[in-house]
C-alpha cells in the first residue's frame, strides 16, 4: 500500500511528517532524509499495532498536490 505523507520544515530546525489517512502516525527529525526513513518506520509501527489490536487497516484515500501560485 501507498500512503500519502505530508512533509513540513517546522520554524526552529526540525522536520514533522504526518499520514493523514492514519491519524496519530507522526515523525519528527533533523533532515529530510532522516524524516523519510523515520515516517516509514513509523508506517509500519502504526500498521503493526492495529494489526495486533485487530483494528481494520485503513485503505489509503489521501492525495496531495503542488499548486503554484
Amino acid at each position: 500500500m501507498q500512503y500519502t505523507v505530508i512533509i513540513e520544515k517546522e520554524p526552529a530546525t526540525d522536520w514533522g511528517a504526518w499520514v493523514p489517512d492514519l491519524p496519530g502516525c507522526v515523525a519528527v527529525g533533523k533532515t529530510r532524509e532522516e524524516i523519510a526513513q523515520l515516517i516509514q518506520e513509523a508506517i509500519e509501527f502504526h500498521l503493526g499495532g492495529m494489526r495486533e489490536d485487530g483494528d481494520p487497516i485503513p485503505v489509503p484515500s489521501s492525495t496531495a498536490i503542488v499548486v503554484e501560485v
